[in-house]
């Protein structure tokens, strides 16, 4: 069963990921200062993530805490 977007974001601001500006839309933009980019997730807090999404968020965070 695939995570909700909201599930995301949440471990997101728990490992230290802000939201900036920049989002268009269902999308938002969240920086880290430890690595360069940004990650960047799309759709409502409701919605299931993709699968490439969730890999995209666990790698930031992994890569966050080196």
């Amino acid at each position: 069963m695939p995570r909700k977007i909201r599930q995301l974001v949440s471990d997101l601001t728990k490992a230290g990921f802000v939201l900036t500006h920049g989002g268009k839309g269902s999308h938002r933009k969240f920086r880290h200062a430890r690595i360069s980019g940004s990650v960047i997730l799309s759709g409502g807090d409701g919605e299931d993530a993709r699968h490439y999404k969730e890999k995209q968020v666990r790698n930031a965070i992994r890569e966050a805490e080196k």
